[in-house]
């Protein structure tokens, strides 16, 4: 019998196509496998029986040959994504019980093209964490664990759920959304591959809100293959998200394999922090001469505003977040704390409702856009994203393709091994993300080595706007000659 968890989107398509095999095999098995599980908390909501109807479903349509794209893969969601009918909290104690009466614009596109889904899975609370450990369901483990160690590390976040259930193959592929690199982290964490598309190139309609000017879904799959071909259904034009932007989307999966040969990779000088691990720095090396060796140039760029990214991201975000979670009062839905007076009731309903890392990043939002200090804070931060984004314009005037750069600066860490004194700790973790999301650009991680304990390392490859292509073009390079790992099981 087939191991139908091991299976890539692209293996398990083909086998469908062939009748090798049912939708509702693979959704069982699969299903099993979260079973087995639980261990992981990747999965705060199971649906076995919505799967197994879309699994009916999608059998029934590839036997008349009415198939779309993704017929019968099942998929895991996270849980910032509205499903109808499905809860969705955005892992707050905030949104109870909140069941959606809409789908959001990705996840219908998903279901149009014939994907199943298996449930919904866990994140870092609105988004807002580098290792999902801010969920109120509690952190995920990461399936990779130190050689000789029995201690639980994090995936990464915030779609550190999607990250592990890919990884733990309990799902052929997830939605993620990337504010600062919550896509990329939790992908090179666990050595699956997520690309961060262009701003706009996905709808965000439906999907909770964190920071708006930088929130973008995504995919994380198995391989860069998957993840292009699940991209090409998340992506498209929605005139409900009036940040969406109405290009036509490529085949993305055409890309892989195309030659890179004559292509100019910029290796940006700053990004070679002080006290970088040398780990780090030799996986760097190493995926640069693995893509000359693949006929592309490269050739150092500059990108001299990267020192101001992460402080002026911790501005931008915390602001448009204040912003976005005025909406939970209390008032019109998920959970209500009585009190005396409305004030009263706004006041229990927060402090209950939302977790400590969510009110930290309130309370810096709603400072920052205070009276007194809007222009000191969020209007330089602005300003500063302005100049960013200028510095990667510069380099791709000249001729440059893409950039290459580490995904993070370490391996994954230990549950509660940072950020607990010190929150700045754990944001650092965003150093080499959160420039692009600042500038809107597309990024892609993709696993490309370990480290001395054996853990999953990846670079990020950073594109043109709307180029998504050449990331999978390039990202392919990079897996070929790298190869691909797998967590030893332990769950």
């Amino acid at each position: 019998m087939t191991d139908f968890t091991s299976l890539t989107i692209a293996e398990a398509r083909d086998g469908l196509a062939n009748k090798s095999f049912t939708s509702l095999e693979l959704t069982d098995a699969h299903l099993k496998a979260i079973e087995d599980a639980r261990a992981l908390n990747a999965f705060v909501l199971e649906t076995p029986d919505k799967a197994r109807d879309m699994a009916r479903e999608a059998d029934g349509k590839i036997g008349k040959g009415e198939g779309g794209p993704l017929a019968g893969i099942p998929l895991g969601i996270k849980d910032l994504f509205a499903t109808k009918g499905v809860r969705t909290t955005a892992c707050s104690k905030i949104l109870d019980d909140f069941v959606p009466t809409y789908e959001s614009t990705v996840t219908s596109q998903l279901w149009r093209d014939g994907a199943v889904m298996l449930g919904k899975l866990n994140n870092d609370e609105f988004a807002m964490g580098s290792s999902n450990e801010t969920s109120c369901f509690g952190p995920v483990a990461n399936p990779w664990r130190r050689e000789g160690s029995n201690t639980n590390l994090v995936p990464g976040g915030s779609s550190g759920g999607s990250a592990s259930a890919v990884a733990a193959l309990l799902c052929m592929g997830a939605t993620a959304t990337d504010t600062g690199g919550s896509i990329r982290q939790p992908a090179a964490f666990t050595a699956t591959v997520g690309i961060k598309p262009t701003y706009g190139r996905c709808s965000r309609w439906g999907i909770v809100a964190f920071a708006s000017s930088l929130d973008q879904a995504g995919p994380i799959g198995r391989t860069v293959r998957d993840s292009a071909i699940l991209l090409r259904s998340m992506a498209g034009y929605d005139p409900k998200d009036t940040t969406s932007v109405d290009t036509p989307v490529p085949d993305y999966e055409a890309a892989i394999g195309k030659s890179v040969k004559g292509m100019k990779i910029g290796i940006p000088k700053e990004y070679r922090l002080d006290g970088m691990p040398t780990e780090i720095e030799k996986l760097w090396s190493e995926g640069a001469a693995w893509l000359k060796a693949a006929g592309a140039e490269l050739v150092e760029v500059s990108l001299p505003y990267t020192k101001y990214a992460l402080p002026a991201y911790y501005i931008v975000a915390p602001a448009e977040a204040s912003s976005n979670l005025a909406r939970y009062d209390g008032v019109r839905y998920g959970l209500r704390v009585p009190g005396r007076s409305i004030g009263e009731m706004y006041e229990g309903t927060r402090a209950a409702g939302f977790g400590a890392e969510v009110r930290r990043r309130v309370m810096i939002g709603t400072y920052v856009l205070s009276a007194g200090y809007y222009d000191a804070y969020y209007l330089r931060a602005q300003k500063v994203r302005t100049l960013i984004k200028k510095d990667f314009e510069d380099c791709f005037a000249k001729g440059v393709n893409a950039i290459l750069t580490p995904a993070t600066p370490s391996a994954a860490f230990g549950v509660g091994e940072k950020g607990g004194a010190d929150p700045i700790e754990m944001y650092l973790n965003d150093i080499f993300t959160v420039t692009v999301n600042m500038a809107g650009l597309p990024g892609i991680a993709v696993p490309a080595g370990k480290d001395a304990q054996g853990l999953p390392l990846a670079l990020q490859l950073i594109g043109k706007p709307f180029d998504e292509d050449t990331l999978f073009s390039l990202g392919e390079v990079i897996e070929q000659a790298a190869g691909r790992f797998t967590p030893a099981r332990w769950w």
